[in-house]
């Protein structure tokens, strides 16, 4: 079986904005996320990326740029001795109905016909609801980071824990490196 990871993109590896990242000059790593990618992967976890990318949709910006930001977060892991087993996108915008955009499981369920990997030994890391909610509704153990959106999607699961269909407590962590530190130390 595959020890397999997914994680969000925007606000999970790289700095998040509310007018999107449009270029591979705009696509700025967060502080610690590649090295922790590279952590992940050198202690034979799969590593995929599962994002949203709904400025396709909008034409913000173009399927080259998008491989573009995809190209240096591969590589910028693989400087780190790391690598990035897939990346999954939904070029959908909101109002396609697809089942694709997360918070809908497309993406993760093609996820697992790729990789032979157990649901519910498998972690989804986020920083939005969506992330969580699609994790859940895939029998996937979820985690929040506090980085891109993660103090809004923290604050609405304290106000509203329902929104997670009744899923035990969500572990929150600084960002991705605090959240791949406790997963290696704690086997968990």
């Amino acid at each position: 079986m595959t020890k397999l990871v997914i994680l969000d993109r925007d606000g999970v590896i790289n700095e998040d904005s509310d007018h999107y990242i449009r270029s591979a000059e705009e696509w700025l790593p967060i502080v610690g996320s590649i090295e922790a990618i590279a952590r992940l992967s050198s202690e034979g976890f799969s590593v995929v990326v599962a994002t949203n990318q709904s400025g396709l949709a909008r034409a913000y910006f173009t399927l080259k740029a998008l491989d573009a930001m995809h190209d240096k977060l591969t590589r910028l892991v693989k400087a780190r001795g790391g690598q990035i087993d897939g990346i999954y996108f939904c070029p959908h915008g909101p109002d396609d109905h697809c089942q694709c955009r997360k918070p809908k499981t497309g993406l993760i369920d093609q996820i697992f016909t790729d990789y032979d990997a157990i649901p519910a030994e498998t972690w989804v890391v986020g920083d939005s609801l969506r992330d969580l909610q699609a994790g859940v509704a895939c029998g996937c153990k979820v985690a929040l980071v506090l980085t891109g959106k993660g103090l809004k999607t923290q604050a609405k699961l304290i106000e509203h824990p329902e929104v997670l269909a009744g899923n035990r407590d969500v572990p929150v962590y600084n960002n991705l490196n605090s959240f791949v530190e406790e997963l290696l130390s704690e086997g968990f």
